[in-house]
């Protein structure tokens, strides 16, 4: 959306999308200092991209993103650049790491009415995970798929 301020034209950042995936194989490679060095650079990385990061967290196999994106973004380029880019800054940090990201990714309209509880959820995921009210990543993406009544084959989940 563009919108007309004074005498010039500004990109409101919409629509907002939650993005979640994978490290390769859900291996838990995300330290906790690991993922504290990794949420800020991918935060930093969408800024770079011209996006507004709203959030991002996540456990040890995998990140949750709020962001907020121009209308000339394709999520697909920015997930891409997401990707490569933290992957080769985790691997500047670890050099023995094989690290990577799985293929593919979810992404999913927020409106603007649901980003305060979307927000918390994202940023509740340490909370979440570590004091098991949610075993692990899968379990929690059937539930999200689930509840946003999305179908799914549960074997391309594996």
């Amino acid at each position: 959306m563009i919108r007309k301020t004074s005498d010039h034209a500004e990109y409101v950042h919409e629509p907002q999308f939650h993005i979640i995936f994978s490290t390769h194989q859900r291996e838990p490679w995300l330290g906790k200092e690991l993922r504290n060095e990794l949420w800020a650079y991918m935060g930093g990385t969408i800024r770079a991209l011209k996006g507004v990061a709203l959030v991002v967290n996540g456990w040890e196999d995998h990140v949750h993103l709020l962001v907020g994106l121009r209308p000339d973004h394709r999520i697909s380029d920015v997930v891409r650049e997401l990707k490569k880019a933290s992957t080769v800054h985790v691997q500047e940090l670890d050099r023995k790491s094989g690290f990577r990201w799985q293929e593919g990714y979810y992404a999913f309209t927020v409106s603007s009415d649901d980003i305060p509880r979307v927000r918390s959820y994202i940023a509740g995921q340490e909370e979440h995970h570590a004091h098991g009210k949610t075993p692990s990543f899968l379990d929690e993406l059937k539930i999200f798929l689930q509840e946003n009544q999305v179908d799914f084959d549960p074997k391309y989940l594996e």
